[in-house]
C-alpha cells in the first residue's frame, strides 16, 4: 500500500476517529486505526467493539491495500510534521514508512485481517433527519444521562420515533430532560431505542448545523451516516422507565426569568455550597427571587433577582449544578420555571417543545 495525502486532511480525520480508541484495552488491535486505500482515497476506521467510527477522505493512492497502525501515535506524529505533504508506504509485514519533508518514521502495525468486522445493517429501519435538529435535541438532553452503571438502561438517551415525532429523553433519577421534534418518517418505522453515552458524545462531535444525516436502526444497533463519516453503535438493551409519570401536572405558579441572569446568579451563589448538602435555596416572593447558600464550615452567599412572580412566598432547594446544566445548553433569552409547592419537582420550560424536571432537596430550617 502506498499513498500521498495532505497533512491537514489526514490530521483532521485522525482526530475525529481516535476518540473511540481506548487507552486501556487488552486487545492491541483496538488501539489501532484501520486504513484502507482504494481508487477513491482512504477510509479510516476505529472501534472499541461498542462504537465504530469510519471516515472517508481524499488521497492520491498509488498502490491499494489495507493495514492498521497505532491510532494515537500516528495522530501525534502527523500533528508534529513540519511539511504539509505526507507519503506513506506499507510493506507486507505491515510496517509503515512515513515521509514528510525532512522527517522519516517507521511504524510497526498489525494486519487489517485482525481488525473487528464493521457493523452491517440488514432489514434496518431508515429515516433522514436534519443535522441541526438532532444536534440541538442532543445538546438539550444529553447532560442528564445517568453515570450510575448499576442502572445501565439510564446510561444513554432514550430515542422514540412515532406519531410523527422524535422524542429524546435523558434522566438520572434526580432530573429529566426531554425534547420533542416533529419528524416525517416512513410508516412502519416507529422505534424506541436507547443510544449509549459514548455514541451520543461521538455523534455530537460529528453533527453540523447544516445538512442531513441518515439513521439506520435494527434491534441491536444504530448507524448514522453524515459528512463523509459513519458511526455505528450497539444499543442499550432493556426497557426505559416510564418517564412521563414523573413529569408534574399543571403548575400552581409560573416564574419568568432571564436565562443568562439566572445562570450567572446560581453560578456565583454555588461557590459557597457545602459538598455534603450540595443545595441552594430559591425563595420566591413579590416579584423577587432570593438565591442563597449557607454552609457552616464555609460561609454564606445570597443574590436577589427581579422576576415576574405574584404568588405566595415559596422556598425550594435544588442542586445548583442540576439547575445550571439546562441553562448552559439552551439559547433562549427567557426561561419559565413552573412550581407546584416546596416539596414537588420544579420544571424548566422554554417557548419550544422542551422541558426539564428537577427534584427538590430538603430545605434545612
Amino acid at each position: 500500500m502506498k499513498f500521498q495525502i495532505d497533512k491537514e486532511v489526514f490530521q483532521d480525520a485522525l482526530n475525529q476517529v481516535q476518540h473511540v480508541v481506548s487507552s486501556r484495552t487488552t486487545l492491541p488491535i483496538l488501539s489501532n486505526v484501520l486504513i484502507e486505500a482504494d481508487e477513491l482515497g482512504l477510509q479510516l476506521s476505529t472501534t472499541d467493539l461498542d462504537v465504530t467510527i469510519t471516515r472517508r477522505i481524499k488521497a492520491n493512492v498509488e498502490v491499494t491495500g489495507s493495514t492498521t497502525m497505532p491510532a494515537r501515535r500516528l495522530a501525534s506524529i502527523v500533528r508534529e510534521l513540519a511539511s504539509t505533504d505526507i507519503e506513506i508506504s506499507v510493506n507486507e509485514e505491515d510496517a509503515a514508512e512515513v515521509r514528510s519533508g525532512p522527517s522519516f518514521f517507521k511504524i510497526l502495525g498489525l494486519p487489517a485481517s485482525e481488525f473487528p468486522s464493521l457493523g452491517e445493517f440488514v432489514d434496518a429501519k431508515e429515516f433522514v433527519i436534519e443535522q441541526k435538529l438532532l444536534r440541538d435535541a442532543l445538546r438539550k438532553t444529553s447532560y442528564a444521562i445517568s453515570t450510575d452503571e448499576t442502572r445501565y438502561v439510564l446510561n444513554g438517551v432514550n430515542c422514540i420515533i412515532g406519531e410523527g415525532m422524535l422524542t429524546l429523553v435523558a434522566t438520572d433519577g434526580r432530573r429529566l430532560a426531554m425534547v420533542e421534534q416533529d419528524l416525517e418518517f416512513p410508516a412502519g418505522n416507529e422505534s424506541g431505542v436507547i443510544i449509549p453515552t459514548k455514541a451520543v458524545n461521538e455523534l455530537q462531535r460529528l453533527l453540523n448545523d447544516e445538512g442531513e444525516l441518515k439513521v439506520y436502526l435494527t434491534a441491536g444497533q444504530a448507524g448514522f451516516e453524515l459528512n463523509d463519516s459513519n458511526l455505528v453503535t450497539k444499543l442499550i438493551e432493556g426497557n426505559y422507565p416510564n418517564f412521563r409519570q414523573v413529569i408534574p401536572g399543571d403548575a400552581n405558579h409560573r416564574v419568568t426569568i432571564e436565562r443568562e441572569t439566572l445562570l450567572n446568579a446560581v453560578k456565583r451563589v454555588g461557590l459557597l455550597v457545602n459538598e455534603k448538602t450540595n443545595s441552594i435555596k430559591f425563595s420566591f416572593a413579590d416579584n423577587q427571587l432570593s438565591i442563597s447558600a449557607n454552609s457552616p464550615d464555609i460561609g454564606e452567599a445570597e443574590e436577589t433577582l427581579d422576576i415576574r412572580y405574584d404568588g405566595p412566598p415559596l422556598t425550594v432547594a435544588f442542586n445548583p449544578e442540576f439547575v445550571m446544566a439546562p441553562l448552559r445548553n439552551l439559547d433562549q433569552d427567557e426561561v419559565f420555571v413552573d412550581l407546584i409547592d416546596e416539596s414537588s419537582p420544579g420544571v424548566i420550560k422554554i417557548d419550544e417543545p422542551f422541558l426539564y424536571v428537577i427534584m427538590p432537596m430538603r430545605v434545612a430550617n
